[in-house]
């Protein structure tokens, strides 16, 4: 087994870090939940804060990461309420014994329960500015949503891996394979849509709420695809709540971003493929000892029969009519 990603990184390895580029730290250091990368809270001197994230060795290039924090900064620049690195006499990505970081402003806030209209409003008002920026331009070094990626990689890992029991192997590849040509009949549907620069992993746990309204969070995961990604996570509750929830988050979208209507054939193909890549990533994590400790329930055989039992659920879902708005 080769050695875990963070072995290295200890608390006196990441005050090191911060005061290598100029921050004068009081010892106050807090881990804040992430597992893809390590995230901590900083208590400096002068007895404020920053929050510093390390970057998962291998994962992404520098011209990713860099791309990632370009993007950043460029919706800050247009006003847009995202938290985007510190930039350190020029320099947003930093390095520090093989591990690469960047320095951010502590945001406060809460999750946001988007349980009025209003709210619903305000959210979609804020993500249609931040695709009026995304599709701008383009990314070059970045992921591009993909089906192949997200969905057949993600099945065929884990069953050539073998993460499924014996007595699931067979349902899961044939029901994955269907769910697949589902979700290209979906995109077909679709047509031609338009793919600009987006979130990419735009839930409510990458969104503090404050009086001032919603601030949006760890962009490591953008890319290219469609805007309906950034939205479709906002949304719960049975068909006719979530498609109030989505009228008004298009409301408030439209006054800032034109968005393509064809793209709802897309909810619950999205939602089946985040499915499948959830499980995947997690076993692509598992010799990382955070992962077993935050998600015990991972190798055992009720979380792959409930996992089984929701994708045949998707089976019909990924085939209804899209949700209706006006």
């Amino acid at each position: 087994m080769s050695e875990p990603p963070y072995a290295n990184l200890s608390p006196d390895a990441v005050l090191e870090a911060l005061e290598g580029v100029g921050f004068r730290c009081d010892g106050r250091i807090l881990a804040l939940n992430s597992y893809e990368n390590r995230v901590y809270q900083i208590g400096l001197d002068d007895g404020g804060f920053v929050v510093t994230k390390f970057y998962r060795p291998q994962r992404w290039s520098d011209a990713a990461i860099l791309e990632e924090h370009a993007f950043s900064s460029e919706l800050v620049a247009q006003e847009i309420p995202v938290v985007a690195p510190i930039d350190i006499e020029g320099n947003t990505l930093n390095e520090h014994e093989n591990y690469r970081f960047a320095v951010f402003p502590r945001q406060g806030g809460r999750w946001p329960e988007l349980a009025s209209s209003e709210d619903r409003l305000w959210m979609g008002r804020f993500l249609g500015r931040i695709h009026a920026v995304g599709a701008s331009d383009e990314f070059e070094h970045r992921n591009e949503l993909s089906i192949e990626r997200m969905g057949q990689e993600s099945a065929d890992f884990l069953l050539e891996r073998g993460w499924l029991p014996e007595h699931l192997i067979e349902s899961y590849a044939t029901l994955t394979d269907q769910l697949i040509d589902a979700i290209h009949d979906a995109f077909d549907r679709a047509g031609e849509f338009r793919t600009l620069r987006i979130h990419g992993d735009c839930h409510p746990g990458n969104v503090l709420w404050t009086d001032d309204g919603p601030h949006f969070v760890d962009l490591d995961d953008c890319l290219t695809g469609p805007a309906v990604q950034d939205l479709w996570l906002f949304l719960s509750g049975d068909r006719e709540e979530r498609a109030a929830q989505l009228q008004d988050l298009l409301e408030g979208y439209g006054q800032f971003h034109q968005f393509d209507y064809r793209e709802l054939h897309l909810v619950e193909a999205l939602r089946t493929l985040r499915m499948i890549h959830y499980a995947a990533w997690l076993a692509r994590r598992w010799e990382d000892p955070a992962f077993p400790r935050a998600f015990p329930w991972f190798a055992e055989n009720k979380y792959w029969e409930e996992h089984v039992l929701a994708l045949k659920e998707q089976a019909a879902a990924v085939s209804e009519p899209p949700l209706e708005v006006v």
